[in-house]
């Protein structure tokens, strides 16, 4: 029987007596790695900070090896044998990889001398395969996954026992993916615990020992991954039965192609791409970080103003280089960057859903408030918001109530336009996903054409009419309804292509 590291007992938390966390039982072996999923709000980020130092929890204990213990801080949580990765990158891009992995650690003096802990951060990177990496090659010229190893290597390097990882590979290519599940089995394997937590629940079952389920607040279920199902994992996340994740595309083939591509280049970054997207589907283009996916949509968003090439949006030629003139064709574009491109924050839900729609609302430049009220309880219902939720600010909201705040800006139109989507589903839980996935076909039944981007295998699959593979920049292969297969996808994705496949 493997000991027992971490052991919480009945741990509580409020907030302005709202129960965030309610007599949460929990306990992680050595050498173990457990998972914790639950929707938005269940609980999961409370626990991690009552863990870590963070905030104080109401009752209940912690044990660290046996011994309870009142973690005051981070840096007490570190000398305890805890390091967390959050799901925001904490590197400072300027500084060098050695110099990211000591900053802010316990255990350097006030004076900090590189040579003395060269050797340190050297065996923990030896540790992940990545020993011949430069040290002092600044963190900013790193990929993303490349950085999420460096994050990785910093816990080692300080000695933590317990890893806690936020969403590590929420952002990451299927490579890097790879790469980083192949480090995470590594660390086990050397007698390190994780803790995982994902929406992701193809890399549960593929990496983690056990599972632990959080819903409102509560720990609802442990359970190791062999004893339970996909489905099975979701109604325990959920407290229902989700139904059928992906629904069915309409057996009405709507006439007619609502955008043509043709020739779309944007320098060093695409060339010569080309495809035609049919009313009423979903068209997805596959590839991984880097391929060039997300700069077609922003390109057909008016975005990239080196972009060039011919676009027809329903039969219409549309200028490139020019949000104002795409939005004009009915191209509209959500970003998958809701903080920075996507809601104001500081906003209500209600000033949010009719952002981009006051001109229509005023009468010679005064707004009619009763009217604009009324207008965006239309779109609330429209995307499945909770008129309830008007006068609340959109920064409170989940990740899955702000991305349907998106699509009801976007959606206001009478007219069916183009929707354009870089990663409609990114950081949001699987009952949320299943509810955008929902909208979305709602949209193609209006009529709406949707272009989105996903660096989700099983989303493609699962949602997409049609696939567009691509890789360095180029249109490999067009997959349509049931020829969608997931292995050619992935080949497509991540090895150069042969000559006689690269698409016309």
């Amino acid at each position: 029987m493997a000991q027992e590291i971490i052991s919480v007992d009945r741990l509580s938390k409020s907030y302005a007596g709202v129960d965030a966390l309610r007599d949460v039982s929990f306990s992680l072996a050595t050498g173990e790695i457990r998972a914790i999923c639950g929707e938005n709000g269940a609980g999961k980020s409370t626990f991690v900070k009552l863990l870590m130092g963070i905030t104080q929890p109401d009752s209940g204990s912690i044990s660290i090896d046996g011994r309870i213990r009142t973690i005051v801080g981070p840096q007490h949580a570190q000398g305890l044998g805890l390091g967390f990765v959050a799901q925001e990158l904490s590197l400072a891009p300027r500084l060098s990889i050695l110099d990211n992995i000591w900053l802010g650690s316990a255990d350097v003096p006030l004076i900090y001398r590189r040579s003395r802990f060269r050797a340190r951060a050297q065996e923990a990177m030896q540790l992940l395969g990545i020993g011949d990496w430069d040290l002092d090659r600044p963190v900013g010229t790193l990929t993303i996954g490349q950085q999420q190893l460096v994050e990785i290597a910093r816990l080692l390097a300080r000695q933590a026992r317990v890893l806690i990882l936020d969403e590590p590979t929420a952002t990451l290519t299927d490579a890097e993916i790879a790469r980083i599940v192949g480090v995470l089995k590594l660390v086990k394997a050397r007698g390190h615990s994780i803790i995982y937590i994902s929406h992701r629940l193809g890399e549960v079952f593929e990496l983690c020992d056990s599972v632990s389920v959080f819903r409102n607040g509560e720990h609802v279920a442990t359970k190791p991954v062999g004893e339970i199902t996909r489905d099975g994992l979701i109604e325990l996340m959920l407290g229902r039965s989700v139904g059928k994740m992906y629904p069915s595309a309409s057996a009405h083939r709507q006439v007619g192609n609502a955008v043509v591509v043709e020739g779309l280049k944007v320098p060093d970054a695409m060339y010569d791409f080309s495809f035609t997207a049919p009313r009423g589907k979903i068209l997805c283009i596959a590839g991984q970080i880097g391929s060039g996916a997300n700069m077609v949509i922003r390109a057909l968003a008016g975005l990239v103003y080196g972009a060039t090439g011919r676009v027809i949006v329903n039969g219409k030629p549309m200028r490139l280089g020019s949000v104002p003139h795409c939005v004009s064709r009915n191209v509209l574009f959500l970003s998958e960057d809701r903080a920075a491109e996507g809601i104001f924050h500081r906003l209500k839900v209600l000033d949010n859903l009719v952002a981009t729609s006051l001109g229509a609302q005023a009468r010679l430049g005064v707004l009619n408030r009763p009217s604009l009220s009324q207008f965006a309880a239309r779109l609330a219902d429209r995307v499945g918001i909770d008129r309830q939720r008007l006068r609340a600010y959109a920064g409170n909201l989940s990740g899955g109530n702000q991305q349907k705040l998106l699509f009801g800006r976007v959606v206001e139109r009478s007219e069916p336009g183009i929707l354009l989507m870089n990663e409609p589903t990114r950081g949001i839980d699987v009952g949320a996903r299943a509810d955008i996935y929902q909208l979305m076909r709602k949209l193609c039944a209006l009529g709406y054409s949707l272009i989105m981007t996903s660096s989700d295998l099983e989303e493609v699959v699962g949602i997409a009419d049609i696939v567009v593979t691509m890789y360095r920049g180029r249109a490999i292969a067009r997959y349509e309804y049931e020829g969608i297969d997931m292995a050619s996808i992935m080949v497509d994705i991540t090895h150069p292509p042969p000559a006689s496949k690269v698409a016309p």
